[in-house]
């Protein structure tokens, strides 16, 4: 594979950008190799800066379900921008995508559309804050939440892969009020709750978890929460960002028939542009302001181009089937990864809900960031290194999700399967 233009950008990014990248931060410092430039892509298909032709298994981080450079999310696009790209004035897109987004998740009354998934997270924590009058939040080891102070305790994505305990800048008056536990561990969170439970203003989790890897829930983990919250009258927050018609049509919620208090979107519901969106219970979404007294505001809120390809999107996962074929591509790409491994007799852990997918280079099970963090990393390293040299992106961590889209076949899925079987006879 060629690098040399990818290698000249980085060098001179690095002169004038902390790390030399913007978004993600994780990079590729963590596996030893550096970030490639995209030129373009197509389907299920990234083009980087030197010419090669890359499976791509990350979808800009998940928004992409329909593969990219979709002709009806770009149409969508391109009629928008014959009337303009910003108005700071409300305009009927974004009406229409609140209430597809209503229609679809039962537990959403009222939502708010905002710039990303960190301005979702933190926007719905100060609403919960005051809507209950309380500060405590309770987060999960290992998830991620965006970079909001009040968050990176104990977090996942680019703060596991980087392996930073926190961060300088936020003072301890915030992290005090933020307690994490152990995810997936329901006795720990009932003992919690008996002692603290009247302080807790909000317990927000990925219902699935992505940000330290795929981690399902445990059966029963999310029920619990549910429970706990409303006997101590705290509010459940489910972080749908990644997870959010990513796992299925109404998001973790629909598929566990759970309905949280308060949720945040992201990702999928812009079809590729930045957004995001915080929405529950009427009563609660009633003291955002300007109906209530918790401010949040922001310019380019219910930005016309990410709304039109938004609902672009939304409107074609909608039909019908379409979470059942993209279910089983994943599934058999999961199998495939999973039959290489054991072939090369190497202990690999590997789950799948919808089109979400992970695989840990350790025996397993993996319920918890503990558990994950006995991944082996070094052979996760070299696994990343030869599969990118085989041309098939993937996440440059360990502790992150892989997404499969529409627009992934069954050549682009046996092509990955057998460059994998490759990979890890060398591991």
């Amino acid at each position: 594979m060629r690098m040399e233009r990818s290698q000249e950008l980085f060098q001179r990014a690095e002169t004038c950008i902390p790390g030399g990248v913007n978004s993600p931060v994780r990079a590729c410092r963590s596996v030893g190799a550096a970030p490639l430039f995209i030129e373009r892509a197509q389907g299920a298909w990234l083009y980087d800066a030197d010419g090669n032709a890359l499976i791509d298994y990350v979808g800009s981080w998940g928004p992409m379900i329909l593969g990219h450079r979709h002709p009806v999310v770009e149409d969508a696009i391109r009629r928008v921008l014959e009337r303009g790209v910003s108005f700071g004035a409300p305009v009927d897109l974004e009406v229409a995508l609140a209430e597809k987004v209503i229609s679809l998740v039962p537990s959403v009354e009222m939502i708010r559309m905002v710039n990303s998934g960190t301005e979702a997270t933190m926007s719905a924590l100060r609403l919960a804050r005051g809507f209950t009058g309380r500060n405590v939040l309770v987060k999960f080891d290992g998830c991620y939440h965006g970079h909001g102070d009040s968050f990176l305790v104990d977090a996942g994505s680019g703060v596991a892969t980087l392996n930073i305990p926190g961060s300088p800048g936020v003072p301890g008056e915030v992290t005090r009020h933020t307690l994490s536990l152990p995810y997936n561990d329901m006795d720990a969170f009932r003992e919690l709750m008996a002692a603290r439970g009247g302080e807790v203003a909000a317990v927000i989790v990925e219902p699935v978890a992505g940000n330290m890897g795929f981690v399902r829930p445990r059966e029963g983990f999310l029920s619990l929460l549910r429970e706990e919250t409303q006997k101590h009258g705290a509010l459940l927050i489910f972080d749908e960002v990644m997870t959010g018609f990513r796992v299925a049509l109404g998001g973790v919620q629909g598929l566990f028939g759970i309905k949280p208090d308060l949720s945040t979107f992201g990702k999928i519901i812009g079809g590729g542009l930045p957004v995001g969106a915080y929405g529950g219970r009427r009563d609660i979404m009633a003291h955002v302001a300007p109906m209530g007294p918790v401010y949040q505001a922001g310019t380019l809120s219910g930005n016309p181009l990410a709304m039109a390809a938004g609902l672009a999107t939304m409107e074609e996962i909608s039909r019908p089937g379409f979470y059942e074929n993209l279910e089983e591509k994943t599934l058999k790409l999961v199998e495939g990864l999973a039959a290489a491994a054991k072939d090369a007799h190497i202990p690999v852990c590997c789950d799948s809900i919808g089109s979400m997918f992970g695989m840990f280079f350790t025996k397993g099970p993996v319920h918890s960031f503990a558990d994950a963090k006995t991944s082996d990393l070094m052979r996760f390293n070299a696994y990343y290194a030869g599969m990118r040299e085989k041309c098939i992106y993937l996440a440059p961590s360990q502790f992150e999700a892989g997404f499969v889209s529409m627009a992934h076949g069954s050549a682009e899925i046996e092509a990955t399967i057998q460059a994998a079987r490759s990979v890890m006879k060398t591991l």
